[in-house]
Order: structure tokens, then sequence, then C-alpha cells
């Protein structure tokens, strides 16, 4: 068995090829792909070279966690159904080529475990999941009043923290091209917001320079959630935020409770995915569609449709 899979073959390398699959085993599933999404955070810094020392870093490499697809084959230990739709996060099933983490490709097999079904409306919005889940991950328990990055990730969050019931919070975007789009709350450039009494801010920007402009707009004992992916050592001034008792944590990747509390969400109609995906390409044009993703400021979330490759 095999499938054809957007390879990494070194930075900004990068090609669709056809690859061999692992055998399925008896937990596995084998699930046919419709559509997977492109990181503008993760993906561009393997595409760029610039990713920091990771486990299991090193090319070539599948890359992609935004798949979803349909159940073409079910172990008998699996606990999954042919015709399943799910969202698959990753993959690693394609022996010497390091799956990083692995969810581009027309086929994947994967334990039925790691797959996430989903219903059939959901469609090519099913990609948002792991963003979805990240955001979660990040807010829930105290939602911020403060979100750094008007992206897809941000505006996630931010639709997130009015899902959950709290005051909507204030965005901050410099990029003026991303400032439209928000949905209930408000967005502005940083240098128009005066505020200097943020008790949390969420910062999903990666900006390995931003902390001290943080750490200057926190209230007393505020804390600072970095939660974007940061390529370059993050330092700051340290008067500043022993005057303010600042706090600061590391929010990681989402957990699979994240992923049930966003369905949840989703399902209900409190959290809408609509208007996050921008630009669609057939993944026969993966190189064209990767270079857009990380150069077009005017895309936010691009899919790649595996309509045309079997």
């Amino acid at each position: 068995m095999d499938a054809v899979a957007v390879i990494l073959r070194e930075p900004e390398n990068l090609v669709l090829d056809r690859l061999g699959l692992s055998a399925p085993g008896d937990a596995d599933v084998v699930v046919d792909v419709d559509y997977s999404g492109i990181s503008t955070g993760t993906e561009r810094l393997f595409w760029s070279g610039r990713m920091p020392p990771f486990p299991g870093m090193g090319y070539p490499l599948v890359p992609g966690y935004e798949s979803v697809g349909r159940i073409a084959l079910a172990g008998a230990g699996s606990q999954r159904q042919i015709g399943e739709r799910v969202f698959i996060p990753g993959a690693s099933c394609f022996g010497e080529v390091r799956g990083l983490f692995g969810a581009t490709a027309s086929r994947l097999v994967v334990a039925g475990a790691r797959v996430v079904p989903i219903a059939d409306d959901l469609g090519e919005r099913g990609v948002l999941l792991a963003l979805a889940a990240t955001a979660h991950h990040a807010i829930a328990g105290a939602t911020p009043e403060l979100i750094v990055g008007h992206g897809v990730l941000g505006r996630l969050a931010a639709r997130m923290v009015a899902a959950l019931g709290a005051p909507p919070p204030i965005v901050w975007e410099r990029n003026a091209e991303r400032r439209g789009g928000a949905a209930g709350y408000k967005v502005l450039d940083p240098a128009d917001d005066p505020r200097r009494d943020y008790r949390l801010i969420c910062d999903l920007s990666g900006d390995s320079a931003i902390l001290d402009s943080l750490i200057a707009r926190l209230a007393p004992s505020g804390e600072v959630v970095l939660a974007g992916f940061y390529s370059e050592p993050l330092s700051f001034a340290f008067p500043p935020a022993f005057m303010r008792e600042a706090r600061m944590r590391v929010a990681a990747q989402w957990q699979p409770a994240d992923m049930a509390a966003s369905l949840r969400l989703i399902e209900s109609g409190a959290l809408s995915l609509d208007g996050l995906i921008t630009h669609r390409h057939a993944a026969t044009d993966a190189p064209d569609a990767y270079r857009t993703a990380f150069t077009d400021p005017a895309c936010l979330k691009i899919i790649l449709d595996w309509s045309g490759c079997s």
C-alpha cells in the first residue's frame, strides 16, 4: 500500500511524491484523506529550516497535523468503523521518511485510538480542530483579557473566550490587513491601546522579542501565557517584571480533553469555524500552496484537496 505525500526533502525543497506505507496492524485504521491544512507556525519553521532542535527532527519529512478523511480499513482492535469521517492529528507510517507530524498525504495508516471521529457536515472545516484544541488548551481555566495575534489561532482563541462565557477580549494585530474579520471583539494596533492593567495576556504571535512590551501592559501580579511557537530564545528586562511581580506560563500542545471540549462547543453552535479557511488548492499544487501560506498575509488558513490523488 502506498500514498501520495508532501515531502520536505530539505528546507525550501518541497515535493509531492509517492511513498510506501507501513502495513496496518490490528489496532490501526487506514484513512483516505480528503483535506489537509497547512500550519503557518511549526510547518513554516520546518520549511524555512529555522525549527529549533525538536524530537525526531530531520529531513526528509512528511509534515502536517491537520487532516480529515474517511476510514477505508479498520483493524479488529481499532475500535473504529469503516466509513467514519475522522480528524487525523498526525501519523508515522512512511518507513525511513520521518513523519513530523506526518498527516499531509492522500492515505494514512494510524492507530485507531489516535483519530477523532467528527460529523460529516464539518467537512473541510475539520482541519481546524487542532487549532481549536490548541486555543482551548491555552485559555481554559483562565480566560485572557488580551490576545496577541489575529491569525487563525488568535481568532479561534478570541471566539473560544466568548464560547466559554467570558467577556470578549481585546486582540492586538500589527498587520492592518489582518485586523478585519472580528466576531464580537475588538482588534487594535498595539500603539492604539492605552491599557496597562491587563491581568492575563495570551501571546500567540511567536515573536521572540515581545516579552518586554507585554510585561509593560500587565496589572500587578498579572500573567503572560506564551502559546505561540518561538524559534529564538526569549528574554526580558527584569526590573519591570519585578515591579509588577509578573508571572509567565507556557502552554504546550493540546490534550484529548481540549479536543473533546472544543468539539462540544462546535457541535453546540457556541464556537464557529466559519470564515477561517481563505485559500484552497489541489494537493497537486502543494509547492505553490505552501509558498502562499507562508508569504501572503491575506491567507489565514489554506487547505489541500486530495480528491485528485489516489
